[in-house]
């Protein structure tokens, strides 16, 4: 029998903290807490609301990763109210709801339950969630629970919150699965090249390109300010005959030259007051567009991803007259699997910015080395999302049959784009694996996302009235026959 006191590891463990996920004065670890929320390991039998509401839980939610409630799209039934989808928030104590300012957060306005340790300090207030308190509902000493649960990763899913489709799938073989992802993959790419042919119809196709570069560039967070600006382009574009130029029109239009400057970064302000000096004269002309800067959404964001940076990234692909002429004579040129990455990098990545390859934004300090525009991983982003689609459809109406093929095998050869949230928790509730090396392909992941679209995002968390699964069952039977 093992004795964890003849294990010199454990002891130095022990001694080290290794394993405290215990706070002070008997209060568990906010970590403790969440993961305790996450396997539920609790007398659910016997939970209640602070009011005395009992609180039936059909799913505790989804780790957040990105800020905001600790727990997303949890479905709960709460008292004699019929089961609904919101938010859990974990705190140890309730007074964190005020101190911890989500009564002021609009992140958290969906939150339906707020899960403490403790709530002798709670304040009744109608904007606050009801209270349940884990303190007297544990299934085991907290103790136990701390050794038994120390290892359990949050963002790893607990097989018993896996999707319904996660068992259907799971009986495919690697090459049906391999055609499953397949097939929706090129659903979500016919989609977004049709949404461009239809834009296009409207605005021409080079309006088109840059309208959803620009996109691209915004990410999730600023996609439609992004666009506006692209909207607007003909007016700022016009007449400017460099890369700052275009900078400076740019950044002034979104509002997203500072007011002031530094006083602090000394390369900071004579950038920003050369900027100033070009947008000053110039701003009455384009007042009618100029966007409010609350438009913009700077929390959560990289430093690299910041909205001025992407912004100085597109001044250079605007001052670059032979920047479509490339993409052109990219799509109609021998390339080889290997090199289809490097060989569009080397097309949108730009040549050294004199300010914005040293800084990530007006306040930071001057960067030790400077830093490139644009990433590997935004590459294939920009292939995938904006590049590929665009050349297929425009090659498919010009009945070029020659490139829409290549541009369409380009898309399905493309290596695997950089892992994200969705597509972690994808793996683990439709296909009951972590591992992001399992799908290779960029094309692989696209189908991933295309069935959590059409799917996943209309059920919810027990996916409830969800026939993905009964159609796996369906495909499955058929390939068979």
């Amino acid at each position: 029998m093992f004795s964890s006191a003849d294990n010199f590891y454990a002891r130095w463990r022990a001694r080290a903290g290794a394993n405290a996920l215990r706070d002070t004065n008997d209060f568990p670890g906010e970590r403790l807490l969440q993961i305790v929320w996450q396997h539920q390991r609790l007398r659910r039998d016997q939970l209640k609301t602070a009011d005395g509401k009992n609180v039936r839980v059909f799913h505790p939610g989804f780790v957040s990763v990105e800020g905001g409630p600790d727990f997303c799209n949890a479905v709960l039934q709460i008292g004699d109210e019929p089961p609904r989808s919101g938010d859990v928030e974990i705190d140890l104590r309730a007074n964190g709801w005020r101190a911890h300012g989500h009564d002021q957060n609009k992140n958290f306005q969906n939150v339906i339950l707020h899960v403490v340790w403790d709530e002798t300090e709670s304040i009744a207030s109608e904007s606050a969630p009801l209270i349940l308190c884990l303190k007297n509902v544990l299934d085991a000493p907290l103790a136990e629970l701390n050794l038994s649960l120390e290892n359990e990763p949050l963002r790893f899913l607990p097989e018993n919150l896996r999707g319904k489709c996660c068992a259907p799938l799971k009986e495919l073989d690697g090459t049906q699965l391999a055609e499953l992802l397949r097939e929706a993959a090129r659903v979500r790419f016919e989609c977004k090249a049709a949404q461009f042919l239809a834009r296009a119809k409207n605005t021409g196709w080079e309006q088109t390109l840059w309208e959803n570069l620009f996109r691209a560039l915004g990410y999730k967070h600023n996609v439609w300010p992004m666009q506006n600006l692209a909207e607007t382009k003909s007016s700022w574009s016009r007449g400017a005959n460099c890369a700052f130029e275009i900078q400076a029109r740019l950044l002034g239009v979104a509002s997203l030259l500072p007011a002031e400057l530094t006083r602090a970064q000394k390369n900071s302000d004579s950038y920003l007051r050369r900027a100033w000096d070009l947008w000053w004269r110039e701003r009455d002309r384009f007042a009618e567009i100029i966007l409010p800067r609350a438009v913009w959404k700077f929390h959560g964001l990289r430093p690299a991803n910041h909205p001025q940076r992407r912004l100085a990234l597109a001044s250079h692909w605007l001052a670059d007259k032979n920047f479509l002429s490339k993409i052109e004579n990219w799509s109609a040129a021998e390339i080889s699997d290997k090199k289809l990455l490097a060989s569009l990098l080397e097309i949108f990545q730009v040549a050294p910015d004199e300010f914005w390859s040293w800084h990530w934004t007006f306040k930071s300090a001057r960067l030790k080395k400077s830093q490139p525009l644009l990433g590997v991983a935004r590459v294939t982003d920009l292939a995938i999302n904006v590049i590929l689609p665009w050349l297929w459809i425009r090659a498919g109406e010009g009945k070029n049959k020659k490139i829409q093929n290549e541009i369409e095998r380009r898309f399905f050869a493309w290596p695997a784009a950089e892992d994200n949230s969705v597509l972690k928790l994808a793996r683990q509730r439709l296909l009951g694996m972590n591992q992001s090396r399992l799908l290779k392909s960029a094309a692989a992941q696209q189908g991933l996302l295309q069935i959590v679209r059409d799917f996943c995002e209309h059920s919810n968390a027990v996916c409830d009235d969800c026939r993905f699964p009964e159609l796996v069952r369906g495909w499955k039977t058929q390939k068979r026959a």
